[in-house]
C-alpha cells in the first residue's frame, strides 16, 4: 500500500479539468457506481463518506471528508479529507491519499467545467462571494477555460477579501461590496451561509452562477427567486435535493425539484445546455465521489509516495 502525503502540489490544472469533465460525462452515461454521500453530524461540523467506482478508469474507493466552518480560527482548514483507493480485483487497500488539497482542486475543476459549457462569453468578469481556499481554486481552474479580465471579491471580513487580492497569481482583482460583486458574467459562491446572501435583483440576464457553498442540509447562498427564473443544473439530483443550493427552497416549497434542467454531465455530453445568451444559469455543486476518484488517478501517477506495509 502507498501513502501520498501531499499529491495536489504539482498537478496540472488543465489535466484535472479534463479528468473531472470526463467523470461527469461517465456519470451522465450511467457508467459509474456512486451512492449518495452519507453525513454524520458533529457538534461543530460534520463529516461525510463518499464511495464510488469508475470502471473506465479501473478505480474504486472512498473519501472521508469533514466540513468545520470554525476551523480557520484554529489554524486548520475548513475542509480536510482522506481518500482510500481499493484494488478493483481483490478489494485490497491500494493507496491512501491526503485529499485536502485534491478536494479543493476537484471542486474548482467542476466549477471550471460548468463555466466552460454554460458561460455565454469567453472573456468574463468573475465575481466571488467568499474569499477562502475554494474561491481561489475556482479562479485558477476557470482561468484554464475562459479569459478572466477582472476578479471582484466580497467577504464578510473585508480584510480577508483584500488579502485574497494580493495573490500575485490571480488576474486583476479588487474587493467590492456584495451588490457590486454580483454585477459580473460568472458568479461563484463559496460560503457556509445558511441564509441567502445573493439577492435576485442583483443578478442580470446572461449571468452564470456556480453555487458551491451549500453542501449540506440547511445551507443556502442564493435568493430562491434566482432559482425560479434560472435554468438550474446539478451535479447529482439526489445529492442536490438533499444538501445542495436547492435543498432549503425545496423544503420550504419555493422550488420544485421537477424544474431541475439536468446534470452537468448531461451538459458535457450535449444532451442539455444553455438555450440563449440572456438566460441565467446555475450550477448547483454538492461534490461527487467520482470527482475524487478521477483526481486520485492523476495524483497516483504523478506524485511521490511512501510505501506502507499492509500485510
Amino acid at each position: 500500500m502507498r501513502y501520498y502525503p501531499d499529491p495536489a502540489r504539482d498537478i496540472d490544472l488543465r489535466r484535472v479539468n479534463r479528468a473531472i469533465e470526463e467523470a461527469f460525462a461517465e456519470h451522465a452515461r450511467g457508467h459509474v457506481q456512486m451512492p449518495p454521500k452519507l453525513y454524520v453530524t458533529l457538534e461543530k461540523g460534520d463529516f461525510r463518506t463518499m464511495p464510488a467506482y469508475i470502471p473506465s478508469l479501473g478505480i474504486a474507493g472512498v473519501k472521508i471528508v469533514n466540513v468545520h466552518p470554525g476551523n480557520p480560527s484554529l489554524g486548520l482548514p475548513t475542509v480536510m479529507a482522506l481518500t482510500v483507493i481499493l484494488d478493483v480485483e481483490t478489494g485490497r487497500p491500494e493507496s491512501i491519499l491526503n485529499a485536502t488539497g485534491l478536494t479543493d482542486l476537484r471542486t474548482g475543476a467542476a466549477g471550471a467545467v460548468a463555466a466552460k459549457y454554460l458561460s455565454p462569453k469567453r472573456k468574463v468578469r468573475l465575481g466571488l462571494v467568499g474569499s477562502g481556499r475554494q474561491a481561489r481554486a475556482q479562479v485558477m481552474a476557470i482561468g484554464q477555460e475562459l479569459s478572466i479580465t477582472e476578479v471582484l471579491v466580497w467577504s464578510r471580513n473585508r480584510a480577508n477579501a483584500e488579502k485574497f487580492c494580493e495573490d500575485p497569481l490571480l488576474p486583476e482583482c479588487r474587493s467590492e461590496d456584495l451588490k457590486t460583486v454580483c454585477d459580473c458574467d460568472i458568479l461563484v459562491t463559496t460560503t457556509p451561509s445558511r441564509e441567502p446572501l445573493v439577492m435576485d435583483r442583483w443578478i442580470s440576464g446572461g449571468t452564470h452562477i456556480n453555487a458551491i457553498g451549500a453542501d449540506a442540509p440547511g445551507k443556502q447562498e442564493l435568493d430562491p427567486a434566482i432559482l425560479r427564473r434560472a435554468t438550474v443544473f446539478v451535479d447529482d439530483p439526489a445529492q442536490a435535493i438533499h444538501s445542495g443550493e436547492i435543498n432549503v427552497p425545496i423544503a420550504k416549497g419555493l422550488f420544485d425539484p421537477g424544474r431541475i434542467a439536468g446534470t452537468l454531465g448531461e451538459v458535457v455530453i450535449g444532451r442539455k445546455g444553455r438555450k440563449s445568451p440572456d438566460e441565467i444559469t446555475v450550477f448547483d455543486s454538492t461534490g461527487l465521489a467520482i470527482q475524487d476518484l478521477a483526481i486520485a488517478a492523476i495524483a497516483m501517477g504523478s506524485a511521490e509516495a511512501i510505501d506502507l506495509p499492509f500485510l
